[in-house]
C-alpha cells in the first residue's frame, strides 16, 4: 500500500501545477503542413519527402539546393497535401503554399485526381532572386473523390535554386483548439525519451501543441535516465509526466483524456494519442492539429503507420474491422496495404499514393486525435487493457455521429506487425476484446462467430499449438462472466494467461542451436505442399490422422511463412521460426491434451452460443458505468 499511496502523491504533483486548458486567438494564417525535404532520421529515405527525378539535388530537412538541370517533384507521402480530405471533412476551400527562394528556376503547383493523373495548377519562373517570398493561393476543389496538391521545382542549363521553409498553410479559425499529446510507456524508457527529444526539438514549429502527457506503467522508468532532465527542461511546462498502475494500453491512453477533461475550459480540445516505440515524424502533430481545426464538425483523425523496419512502406491507407468475425485491420476498398511508396503499382504502372479518398472503420492508436466533444458524447474507452480498445472506440464515437478519419502524409513508424508472432499472451486479449466489441456494435450473429471459433480452435490443435487453444478457451470463458471482466482493467487477467500459457513448451522461443532435447544438426527444413485446393476434405483427413495419431514426419523444421495448419499437421515435433525470427518454437504432438482442450474447447464455444445474448446485455447494460471518468478514477487510484 506505501507504494501506491507514493504513486499517488507523485501523480497529484505532477498535476497540481497544471494551467487550464483554453482555446486560442489565432496569430497569422494556420499551418497545415510543412514542406519538409529529409526525415526525422538517417534511416528514413529522402525520397519520401522530395524525389529527385534528375540532375543533382542537395536535400536537408528545411531546404533543397538545386543544380542546373535538375528536377525535385514534392509528388511524395510527405510532400503532398491531401487536397481530397480537406475538400471533404473542412470548411476550408483555400490553401496557400508558400517558400522561400534564391536563385533561378521554375516552381509549378501540380494536383492529381482519383485516377493519379497529374495536372499542373499554377506556376512560376524565378530568376535572381534572393530570399524571396513565393506564395500560390490554390483552391480546394476538384478533389472531392480523390487527389492531392504539390510542389514541384526545376532548373535548367545555367540555373540554380535554393527552396527552404516550404509551408502549407490554411485560414484559421476564430480560436484554435487546445491540444495535447499522450504518450503511453511500459518499460520502453529509451524510446520514449527519443520522441520526448523529437519534440523538443520541433517544439518551436509546434504552435497548436498545449502540453505532452506521459503516462508511465512501467518500472524502468523514462525519468531513470541521464536525458529526462534535460529533456523536460526543453519541454518546460508542456511536459505532464505521470506514473500510475499498469492499466495496458487503454489505461494508459486514457490518461491523457482523463487529464484533459480535469483541466478544461472549453470542449474545443484535442487529445492526440501516441505510442512510445514510434520513430515519430513531429509534423504529424501540425497536419493532423489543423486539420481538426478546421473540420466542418468533430471527427476522429488517425494517422496512417509506415512500418519501421522497411520505412519506405505504408502498412495500410485506411482500415475497418469485420466485427462479428473478430477480423480487425482489414484495409478498405481500394486502399494501398503494405504498399512500397517508393515503388509503382503493378497493374498501372502509376506511383503508389493513395489518390482515391477512403472512409476509415477505425484508425490504430500508433497516432490517432479525439476532439474531447466525442469523449463528452460516448464517455471514455472501455478498460480492454490491450487490443482492440481503439477499434471499439471508434465504432462506439461512429455510432454517436463522429467518422473517422484516416489522414494521408500524416505518419509515423511502428514496428513492423509482421515480426510479432501471434502465438502471444496479447492474443488473449485480441480474442476477448473483440469478442466483447462484436457484442456490442453488430448484430453479434452467435452461430456464425461460433463456426469461426470452432475453426480457429481446431487448426490451432492440428497446428499443435496447445497453449494458443486455451489462450482462445479462457478468452470465451472470461467473455461469458460478462463485463465483471472489466472491472480491475485486465490486471488480473493479464497475470492469468501469462502464468496459464507457462505450462506449454511450444509458447517458450528457444535459440535455434540450443532447442532443448533436439540435436542442432538434426533439423532439415521441410517445406509445404501447395494450399490445398479441397480445404475441407483436406482438414477432415489431418483430424483423422490426428486421431489415430499418424504423422508423416518425425521431425523437421518449417519456415515461418509455411507453418500452415495443413503442413504442421504432418509432423510429430516441428521447429518452427518464430516470427521475430530471432529464434524458433518447439510444437510437439500430445493427444492426451489435444483430445482435453478440443472437448473444452467446443463446449465452451456451445456455451456461447446458448448464453452469448444474455451476455451481450450485461455489457451493453455496463458501457456507462465502465467508460465513467468515476471508473477510471477508481482504476487510477486517484
Amino acid at each position: 500500500m506505501a507504494g501506491r499511496a507514493t504513486t499517488r502523491a507523485k501523480t497529484a504533483a505532477a498535476t497540481k501545477e497544471q494551467t487550464t486548458f483554453s482555446e486560442h486567438t489565432p496569430h497569422g494564417r494556420l499551418t497545415a503542413q510543412r514542406g519538409l525535404f529529409s526525415g526525422p532520421s538517417p534511416v528514413v529515405p529522402k525520397d519520401l519527402y522530395a524525389e529527385v527525378r534528375s540532375g543533382l539535388a542537395a536535400r536537408s530537412r528545411d531546404s533543397v539546393v538545386l543544380e542546373p538541370a535538375t528536377t525535385v517533384s514534392g509528388n511524395t507521402y510527405f510532400g503532398r497535401f491531401p487536397a481530397s480530405y480537406w475538400q471533404r471533412w473542412t470548411t476550408a476551400r483555400e490553401v496557400r503554399v508558400e517558400a522561400v527562394v534564391t536563385g533561378a528556376g521554375l516552381l509549378a503547383v501540380r494536383a492529381s485526381d482519383i485516377e493519379g493523373e497529374p495536372r499542373t495548377v499554377a506556376a512560376q519562373e524565378i530568376s535572381d532572386a534572393e530570399l524571396t517570398v513565393v506564395a500560390f493561393d490554390l483552391k480546394i476543389d476538384k478533389f472531392f473523390d480523390g487527389g492531392a496538391l504539390w510542389l514541384d521545382l526545376e532548373t535548367e542549363a545555367g540555373q540554380r535554386l535554393t527552396v527552404e521553409r516550404v509551408r502549407w498553410t490554411v485560414e484559421p479559425p476564430e480560436r484554435i483548439r487546445p491540444t495535447a499529446v499522450t504518450i503511453c510507456t511500459m518499460n520502453r524508457a529509451d524510446d520514449c525519451l527519443s520522441n520526448l527529444r523529437a519534440l523538443a526539438d520541433d517544439l518551436a514549429s509546434l504552435d497548436t501543441l498545449d502540453a505532452i502527457y506521459v503516462a508511465d506503467q512501467g518500472t524502468d522508468r523514462v525519468d531513470s535516465r541521464d536525458g529526462f532532465a534535460q529533456v523536460a527542461k526543453d519541454l518546460g511546462d508542456k511536459l505532464r509526466y505521470l506514473n500510475q498502475p499498469n492499466l495496458g494500453g487503454a489505461g494508459g491512453f486514457t490518461r491523457g483524456l482523463y487529464e484533459v477533461a480535469g483541466h478544461t475550459e472549453t470542449e474545443h480540445a484535442n487529445v492526440l494519442f501516441m505510442d512510445d516505440d514510434v520513430l515519430l515524424e513531429p509534423d504529424l502533430i501540425i497536419r493532423m492539429t489543423a486539420f481538426s481545426n478546421r473540420t466542418a464538425n468533430p471527427i476522429i483523425v488517425g494517422g496512417q503507420m509506415l512500418n519501421l523496419l522497411h520505412p519506405h512502406q505504408l502498412h495500410v491507407g485506411a482500415e475497418y474491422a469485420r466485427l462479428n468475425t473478430l477480423e480487425p485491420g482489414l484495409p478498405v476498398e481500394h486502399s494501398l496495404t503494405t504498399a512500397d511508396l517508393l515503388g509503382v503499382d503493378e497493374e498501372t504502372g502509376k506511383p503508389n499514393r493513395q489518390e482515391r479518398r477512403l472512409d476509415a472503420g477505425y484508425n490504430g492508436w500508433w497516432s490517432c486525435l479525439i476532439p474531447y466533444e466525442v469523449v463528452k458524447a460516448v464517455g471514455y474507452p472501455l478498460p480492454f487493457f490491450f487490443q482492440w480498445d481503439d477499434a471499439e472506440y471508434s465504432y462506439r464515437a461512429r455510432a454517436h455521429g463522429f467518422p473517422t478519419v484516416t489522414l494521408p502524409g500524416a505518419g509515423v513508424w511502428h514496428a513492423d506487425f509482421f515480426w510479432k508472432d501471434w502465438d502471444e499472451w496479447h492474443r488473449y486479449f485480441n480474442l476477448r476484446n473483440s469478442i466483447i466489441t462484436a457484442a456490442l456494435h453488430s448484430d453479434f450473429n452467435l452461430n456464425l462467430l461460433c463456426r469461426v471459433l470452432t475453426a480457429q480452435l481446431v487448426r490451432y490443435l492440428l497446428g499443435m499449438q496447445y497453449g494458443l487453444s486455451h489462450t482462445l478457451i479462457k478468452a470465451i470463458e472470461d467473455f461469458l462472466q460478462g463485463p465483471e471482466i472489466l472491472r480491475d482493467g485486465g490486471v488480473s487477467a493479464m497475470k492469468e494467461i501469462r502464468e496459464l500459457r507457462a505450462r506449454y513448451p511450444e509458447t517458450i522461443r528457444h535459440d535455434a542451436t540450443n532447442v532443448p532435447g533436439i540435436a542442432s544438426n538434426d533439423i532439415g527444413i521441410i517445406n509445404t505442399a501447395p494450399r490445398p485446393t479441397l480445404q475441407r476434405l483436406t482438414l477432415v483427413k489431418r483430424v483423422i490422422d490426428r486421431l489415430r495419431g499418424r504423422s508423416k514426419f518425425s521431425l523437421g523444421a518449417i519456415p515461418l511463412d509455411e507453418a500452415h495448419w495443413w503442413h504442421v499437421g504432418l509432423f510429430e515435433t516441428a521447429v518452427i521460426t518464430d516470427a521475430s525470427q530471432e529464434g524458433v518454437r518447439v510444437r510437439k504432438y500430445d493427444r492426451d491434451r489435444m483430445f482435453k482442450l478440443g472437448k473444452h474447447g467446443l463446449s465452451v464455444i456451445n456455451r456461447l452460443r446458448k448464453e452469448g445474448r444474455a451476455v451481450q446485455d450485461q455489457y451493453r447494460r455496463a458501457v456507462p458505468e465502465l467508460t465513467s471518468r468515476e471508473n477510471w478514477k477508481r482504476l487510477y487510484e486517484l
